[in-house]
């Protein structure tokens, strides 16, 4: 897996931040079943920065917690069968990996959540890469179907990981 991460906020995280990331994303591709090997580009940034490019994405003009920009479309969540049919639009020619695409967290969400919910950050950290990485699959929360589908695996997912609330 190629996973790089970018800092654009000043707030210290008690714990590897990459190290957590890479460990929570390789987690969801293997429940997935994911057969490739990936690239994912996270951005950590603050409030200020995400209303804005919540804004101009999505018409929302408030901050939020993460963002997902995944590269193809899926048909049936988590179902990648299909990738290989467009080689040329979702996998880098250089390394073979397939493009998952970019995750964008604010890091004073995951702080604020985490008190919040009465949890650590690194479990809201966590939680949002768990997240963001089923949006990358294909997955979305519009129905309520679709939402507890989400959750459950999720749930799944960090209960595997011994990451709890």
């Amino acid at each position: 897996m190629t996973f790089d991460v970018e800092f654009e906020s000043g707030k210290e995280f008690p714990f590897n931040v990459k190290e957590l990331a890479e460990r929570v994303i390789e987690a969801v591709l293997d429940f997935e079943e994911c057969p490739y090997e990936t690239e994912v580009h996270l951005v950590i940034t603050d409030n200020e920065e995400i209303r804005k490019i919540n804004n101009e994405f999505r018409g929302i003009d408030r901050p939020t917690d993460v963002l997902s920009f995944p590269m193809a479309e899926y048909e049936v969540p988590g179902d990648f069968s299909h990738l290989e049919e467009q080689v040329e639009d979702f996998f880098n020619p250089e390394t073979g990996e397939l493009m998952l695409g970019d995750i964008v967290v604010s890091a004073d969400k995951v702080f604020e959540q985490a008190e919040n919910y009465g949890h650590s950050a690194e479990r809201e950290f966590a939680f949002l890469i768990a997240h963001s990485v089923l949006h990358l699959c294909g997955y979305d929360h519009m129905t309520e179907e679709e939402a507890a589908e989400m959750e459950a695996r999720q749930k799944k997912i960090l209960d595997g990981m011994d990451i709890t609330r």
